[in-house]
């Protein structure tokens, strides 16, 4: 289930753009302040950016397709990321985040109907040797089964 995106004042988001103006290729530091300062990036501020920039609605959007971790729609209360690269995968990963994606009734980026949690793929976490591993907000875990899973899963109020 997508969260309807809040509509934002675009005051509000002009101030974001205008506080990382002066820096030196200020465009991911800017969308780096509007996701955190909305948790996402509003439709209305694409626009605002590329006017402020001198650059297009095209170049912006770009740039966040690229980043993963940009997003144009609130994410739950906590993001839950699964690994999805080889180590993770021979360790059993692929089994864990299907097992995971089917428990909550989601697809990759879904979040749940409670609005707790938002899952979403992620390409290596650094833990190979602790594979499967996950993510949780900013929390990194390793050796993740089903059990723990749903442990982590559980203490999010999915």
């Amino acid at each position: 289930m997508q969260n309807p995106t809040p509509a934002i004042p675009d005051p509000e988001i002009q101030a974001v753009i205008d506080k990382d103006l002066h820096l030196e290729g200020p465009l991911l530091p800017i969308l780096h302040g509007l996701q955190t300062t909305f948790g996402h990036i509003p439709d209305t501020a694409i626009a605002l950016v590329a006017a402020a920039l001198n650059i297009t609605k095209a170049e912006v959007h770009g740039v966040m397709s690229f980043y993963h971790d940009f997003r144009q729609v609130p994410a739950g209360r906590h993001v839950l990321r699964i690994c999805r690269a080889e180590a993770c995968q021979a360790m059993g990963g692929k089994a864990l985040a299907d097992e995971t994606l089917a428990s909550l009734g989601l697809d990759w980026h879904g979040t749940t109907a409670n609005g707790a949690v938002t899952i979403e793929p992620v390409y290596c976490l650094g833990l190979c040797a602790c594979a499967p591993a996950a993510m949780v907000d900013d929390k990194v875990i390793g050796r993740v089964d089903k059990a723990r899973m749903d442990t982590i899963l559980q203490e999010a109020g999915a």
